[in-house]
């Protein structure tokens, strides 16, 4: 990779006229006392843990679900390969931008953590975006839909995305989402066992590829690899120009999302300066060479109207062509769930983490009640808003085809996202009056190529495609413009939560932050009236008081 870790032993700090050597005073502020929601040493993730909760979230339903779309997209091997590849390619550059970020602000938050530190101006407008974005489409849908119907399809059934699949879904992710609330670290260790059964599977798959490019499979030679780049159009695959490309490519960032699944919870991991360093090359690394192999694999055995037609179920497929119809045979597809269940457990986990984050600072309507963790010591109520988020976007389509939509949906906003994270990391480095210092540095033609990467992403997919504007059952244009939305509408809750209702309620929004004797920066909002006092019972749990 082109960046380096430079380990001087100094962490980064904000440089901001809000931090303080201690918690600052304000008069007639209502504040809550410090609760940091912290958890013990043995509950803290290693080396290892932190591998897998990345594995979990990267292999999930992406690598055995999408090549079917992509290749739909673009209508071209060769060019499918290459998507990959600069898939992996651009998860590195990703990833060189977080650990600059992460090991410079090491707690948990992830891209909240990075916005807050760059746009300041205007005051939380990029803590409320982030927040929407979040909390309304940090979803486990896709995943908990993929294994719906690979369940279905290991049982024999070949039925499209109906309620019968995401009845199984929703089964999925309330047995995930339980199993965290009650038994947290059960959660963890069933992730740590399904993150090292994915990757046999992932194997398992490559080295079946490499059967049937020696000629053993069930169906006769695809052939697909004859003028691998030719641009076709056939049945069901090909001629979708610049739009077809930037949802093609979209679904392999799906496919790639969970780098920097981690960064959402460096309070829960061990030394995270050290361990983050080496278990996240190490597992993007890893994965982004098996995803390149997988889909080798998937083109030596799968015709190409075939291949474009199989949508979710692409690797069910896969055994079929190479292992036949039998009853063993069929088997295969349920341990492509189990590693969907996985997927599902660590999103769960992360995105929960994230929620209650948001929740402690007090940024969330009745944020006391999110940040809890009651009555197991885990954030059962934050959990509970991933699950019910979840359950929405399963419930809200119409049937027929939903995968496509709901992985779109999902990763499209956080291109916008990440393009202002790595921008915001340009500007921390040719700022001088901000001071910005890391353990890692991102060198700038890695910063330009993503923040390029982020650009194309956010854009490309409002221009309308070559043929026709309802080929995946749904308008061209409804992800980008309902992304758009979710991050418009955290403008629009900035806008009551920072300017309408203190208006109303006289009072105003200030931050709380400071640092704490191990260098972490804690931060809450508080409100401080301007006309006498009340209790803000929505500051997470502890003791109120009026400081004078």
């Amino acid at each position: 990779m082109a960046s380096e870790a430079k380990y001087d032993g100094k962490a980064a700090q904000a440089v901001d006229q809000e931090a303080s050597p201690g918690p600052p005073e304000y008069d007639s502020a209502v504040v809550q006392d410090e609760n940091t929601y912290a958890f013990d040493d043995s509950r803290k993730l290693g080396v290892t843990s932190t591998v897998f909760i990345i594995l979990n979230k990267m292999i999930g339903t992406g690598i055995f679900s999408t090549p079917s779309g992509i290749f739909a997209a673009t209508g071209s091997v060769g060019v499918c390969l290459f998507l990959w590849i600069i898939g992996g390619i651009l998860t590195f550059a990703g990833l060189s931008v977080f650990l600059e970020f992460g090991l410079a602000i090491p707690r948990s938050g992830g891209e909240k953590n990075y916005l807050e530190r760059v746009y300041r101006r205007p005051k939380y407008v990029a803590t409320c975006v982030l927040a929407a974005q979040m909390l309304l489409l940090g979803f486990s849908s896709g995943n908990s839909l993929a294994f719906g119907r690979y369940v279905l399809y290991a049982s024999g059934s070949t039925a499209p995305d109906g309620w019968a699949a995401r009845g199984i879904a929703i089964a999925c992710v309330t047995f995930a989402v339980g199993l965290h609330a009650t038994l947290p670290k059960w959660g963890i260790r069933l992730f740590n066992v399904l993150g090292v059964f994915k990757v046999i599977i992932l194997l398992f798959i490559v080295f079946s590829g490499f059967a049937a490019l020696a000629g053993h499979r069930r169906v006769e030679n695809p052939r697909n690899f004859d003028n691998a780049f030719r641009l076709e159009k056939g049945e069901g695959y090909g001629g979708g120009g610049a739009y077809a490309y930037s949802t093609a490519l979209l679904r392999i960032i799906y496919s790639y999302k969970g780098w920097e699944n981690a960064n959402y919870v460096l309070g829960e991991i061990k030394n995270p300066r050290k361990t983050l360093a080496l278990a996240a090359p190490l597992a993007v690394g890893g994965t982004t060479i098996l995803y390149v192999l997988a889909n080798v694999a998937y083109f030596a055995a799968i015709p190409k109207e075939e291949l474009a037609g199989s949508e979710v179920i692409v690797a069910g497929v896969f055994f079929k062509n190479v292992f036949g119809d039998s009853a063993g045979a069929r088997s295969l597809p349920a341990f492509v769930a189990l590693s969907n269940l996985g997927n599902v457990l660590a999103v769960s986990f992360a995105h929960s983490r994230l929620n209650q984050e948001f929740a402690k600072e007090g940024l969330l309507p009745w944020s006391r009640f999110w940040a809890s963790n009651k009555p197991f010591n885990a954030p059962a109520t934050a959990l509970f808003l991933h699950w019910l988020i979840t359950v929405i976007v399963l419930v809200a389509p119409p049937a027929g085809p939903a995968y496509n939509f709901i992985t779109d949906l999902y990763t499209y906003p956080g291109a916008w996202i990440n393009g202002f994270v790595v921008a915001g990391l340009i500007y921390l480095h040719y700022s001088k009056r901000e001071q910005w210092e890391s353990p890692w540095h991102t060198y700038l033609p890695i910063s330009i190529l993503y923040l390029l990467a982020n650009m194309f992403l956010a854009l490309v997919p409002f221009i309308p495609p070559d043929g026709d504007w309802n080929a995946e059952g749904y308008p061209y244009y409804v992800f980008p413009v309902v992304g758009v939305g979710v991050l418009l509408l955290g403008v629009f809750y900035w806008a009551c939560w920072y300017k309408i209702w203190p208006h109303i309620g006289k009072y105003k929004i200030v931050s709380e932050r400071h640092f704490d004797p191990a260098g972490v920066e804690h931060v809450r909002y508080v409100k401080q009236y301007t006309h006498g006092a009340a209790v803000d019972h929505d500051q997470p749990e502890g003791s109120a008081r009026r400081r004078k």
